[in-house]
Order: C-alpha cells, then structure tokens, then sequence
C-alpha cells in the first residue's frame, strides 16, 4: 500500500487532472463527489430522449489539443476527437455568414476588406501558437518563459480590450467574428479579460483547432477516470463532503470547488486574512441553457453553417456588446447572445440515424429563475427559418438550476468567479501559487485558481505540482503519456 495518502474533493476536470498526478506519483489518491455523476461540467447524457445524447457542460474543446497537461496526458491518443474545418462561424443579417477556419489564409480571405487585417492580428500567433499556450495556460504571476510571444498577445489584447478595438476594421463581419469569441468570458466588452479569451480561442482556433470528442465530453472524463484507477486511485460517487473533518486522515487535500465552498469546508482553519481574501472573490452572471433533440439538421438560412460545429449569435460586434452590457446591469436581454454547439454535425453517434442535437445558451443575471427557452430559439430562426419545425423535444436549465446541478456555478457562473483582468491576476488571490491555501496539505485546484476557466485541467495540475513539491518533496510531475516506462521529473503542467 501507498505510504502517503490524498484526497480531492470534486470530480471536474480539473479535480480528476490533479488526482491522476497524485496516483501517477505513488499518492494513495480518492476523489469525493457529491453527484452521482463523475466530470462536473465534462459530462454526457440523455437529457432530452433516449439516444439523445447531450453535453451538460462543455461541448467544445479547443484546450483538448493546447493544454500542457492533456498533451502530456496523450488525451489525443485516449479518445477520439474529430476537428472540423470550419472552427466557428457567425451568422449576420442580410449577407453571408463569418466564418473562421482553420486555415488562417482561407477565413482572411473570405473575410474580404478586413482579412488582411485579420491575417496581421493573428499569423504571429499562428506562428507561436504553443508558446501563446503555454503563456495563456499559466499564472499571470508567472515570467513568461517565451517574452515575444507573451508581448504580441498581450499588445493585440490590449488593442481589442479597449475603445480601440475597432480602428483595424472597416466592415462588420470580422469584428462580430471576434467579438462571439469574446463573449465566451461572460463580461462586459471591451475589457482586456474578454479580449485575452477571444485572442487565446481564436489562435487555437486556427492552430489545432475546435475538436468534438466522439461520444461526448464524457469520453474526456472517462479517460481521466480510468488512468487513475489503473494507477491505483479511487472514486467515490454520491459522497457529498461538507467538511474536511468529514475526510479520512490524508497527508494532502486538494478542492475543486469555489472559494466560497473552500470556506465553508475548512471553517475556522482558516486565518483570517486569507478568509477575508476569498470573502472578496466576485463570481460573474449566469448562463440559462437548453438541450433540444432534432428530426433533421438545423435549416441555417446560409449553407456554410451547416457543417460549423460552433456558433456565435447575436449580429454585429454593437449588438453584442449591448446584450452583453445590459446582463452585467442585472437585466435580460431582449436580443441575447446565444452561444450554439450542433456537435452531432460531425459526430453521428450523438442521435438516431439522420436526427441531430443541439446545445444552447445564453447569459443572463445571476441566479436568474427565467427559462431562456422561447429566448434562444427565437434567436435560432432568426438565422435559421424554420427551426422550430425539426424540434422534437428540449429541457432547460436556468441559473439558479445551474448551480443547484453544479454548486460550483454559482448564480450559473460557469467560469467559476468572474474572469475579469483583476481575477485573472488574483485568482483567488494574488500569489504565485494561488493553489496552495496556508493551511498546511490544503490545496485550492478549481477553475477559480490560476489560469482559470475552460476544460484544460491545468488548475489541477498545477495544484498537484505544488502539492508534491511542498508536501512530499517531489520536484516535476510524473509521467503522464500512455507508455507509463518512465519519468520527466523537469516537466511542468504548462511548458512545451
């Protein structure tokens, strides 16, 4: 048996990534998780009809192929994800939709005035696109290891995070492009933390691309689950924690759960500064989202977008930004932002032959209580006529559901504490190990640590690195990759 012992509590990615290192390490590891249902928000399920399967969470992965850690995990090699041409597309009213290909020179070129300009933003990204990775998928308090890579993205952020945001274009489709990309951060634009989001997805949108796993977001965490039962790890499903007095004697604890949870968990055990610290954590709006079960593909108005796995709605970049305003005011939007994932384009195994599914949603204030069903599908026939002629059925999550299915959404926050520049930095707190908590063995690994939101697992492995390091006096990280013959004790979660 294992000498040493750890216990993670929570089974999202980031949990899972931070448990497969602890067992990969020779850490008798356990993961506690209050659902039946193991992957927080990578998971997959019949949540419309039978044979219908929906992502409940994420559905998009574009961090599966640019993450340190699922490249070093092989997840590639694991499961199977099928990367379309066309990365994500936008319609608009009254022309041919945006789109953005993996192909940089072709979205340039269907871009027409604007995409040359479109092509100076991003080729030196392109180019660089595993250091822009590397520097996005790490903490802010970090030295950039690749400063030219750190300084073009952190310029082009700026130009797009400010009122300058608009000088380099000079028609509507290419700054409404970037903007849906944007609007993924769930904040007001433009602000310097949505446009680090739309500058990070849009290069891995044109470097490995917006994959679909086969299956689901399940596969994701399916693969995760098995690596660390072969490596001697456990799960613990249905086990809801609500203390660390709760837990068996471990020399290391690591969380994936938001700030506000981190206290309840370790109550008095914490100093009060650091309690006061996480008191100040702000987490950021909702999403109210919707599953629907199709008897036939979407009925785009344009073509191109039948085969465009993501799609971003809303119209022009001031249409947007005006939605997008009037949530972080508390208010609905009349004229929302619907993000789209129509996965069963490129993955058949998602529906009964010749039928589709398609996931959606919208942002709304925090804990809104309103179903956003009627919302987003009026706002699909507006680019899709006849839309609601394929449903055949369709449930809806509101915020408040959200958080209730997930308690680390809270208010339907899903990024887990609101990504602005600030919270970026200090996430929860500002540290250059923002995962390890002054409680002796205690870690923070969720998304509301370093480098944040997104299905990369890079928070939780971070906090296992630290973990070893601090608690075991391990340096590096285990072997990760399928052919468990040896070790790089000089890898780190982010590096190339």
């Amino acid at each position: 048996m294992a000498p040493h012992a750890a216990a993670v509590v929570g089974s999202g990615p980031n949990g899972l990534a931070a448990a497969v290192i602890l067992a990969r390490a020779g850490i008798r590891t356990t993961v506690y998780e209050r659902s039946a249902h193991v992957g927080g928000g990578a998971r997959t399920a019949e949540l419309t009809l039978p044979g219908y399967l929906h992502d409940a969470g994420s559905a998009v992965h574009p961090l599966a192929v640019s993450s340190g850690f699922f490249r070093r995990f092989e997840l590639a090699k694991r499961i199977e994800l099928r990367t379309p041409e066309r990365s994500y597309g936008h319609p608009l009213d009254g022309r041919p939709a945006a789109i953005a290909y993996r192909s940089l020179d072709r979205t340039a070129h269907n871009l027409g005035v604007d995409g040359a300009a479109w092509r100076r933003l991003f080729a030196p990204l392109v180019e660089r696109a595993a250091h822009v990775a590397q520097f996005t998928g790490s903490s802010l308090m970090r030295v950039p290891d690749h400063p030219v890579a750190a300084a073009l993205f952190g310029l082009r952020a700026l130009e797009q995070g400010t009122p300058a945001w608009n000088l380099r274009w000079r028609d509507d489709a290419a700054p409404a492009l970037l903007t849906g990309v944007a609007a993924h951060s769930v904040q007001p634009m433009p602000s310097l933390g949505t446009a680090g989001t739309a500058m990070s997805l849009a290069t891995a949108g044109h470097a490995g691309g917006w994959p679909i796993p086969v299956g689901g977001s399940q596969a994701i965490t399916d693969a995760l689950v098995a690596d660390l039962l072969a490596h001697g790890g456990r799960v613990e499903a249905g086990v809801d924690i609500a203390s660390l007095a709760e837990l068996p004697p471990a020399d290391v604890v690591l969380l994936d759960v938001t700030p506000r949870a981190l206290i309840r968990l370790a109550g008095d055990a914490l100093p009060d500064g650091y309690r006061r610290r996480l008191e100040r954590y702000r987490y950021g709006s909702g999403i109210a989202k919707v599953d629907f079960a199709l008897s036939s593909p979407v009925p785009w108005a344009d073509p191109e977008l039948h085969a465009t796995p993501t799609l971003h709605l809303g119209g022009t970049r001031e249409r947007i930004t005006a939605s997008e305003a009037t949530v972080a005011r508390g208010r609905h939007s009349d004229d929302p932002y619907v993000l789209v994932s129509q996965p069963s384009v490129v993955d058949d195994s998602r529906a009964p032959a010749g039928h589709h599914v398609l996931w959606a949603y919208t942002h709304v204030p925090s804990g809104s209580t309103v179903d956003q069903t009627e919302a987003i599908t009026r706002q699909i026939e507006r680019w899709a006529p006849g839309f609601r002629d394929v449903i055949l059925a369709s449930t809806s999550a509101t915020a408040a559901q959200m958080q209730v299915e997930n308690p680390n959404y809270i208010g339907g926050d899903i990024a887990t504490g609101a990504a602005t520049m600030r919270q970026l930095a200090a996430r929860p707190v500002l540290s250059p190990e923002s995962w390890r908590t002054p409680v002796p063995g205690l870690y923070l690994c969720s998304s509301a640590t370093a480098p944040g939101p997104g299905v990369h697992g890079l928070s939780g492995a971070y906090a296992a690195r630290s973990a070893l390091r601090h608690e075991f006096g391990l340096e590096g990280l285990p072997f990760l990759g399928i052919d468990n013959s040896g070790a790089d004790s000089r890898s780190t979660p982010g590096g190339d």
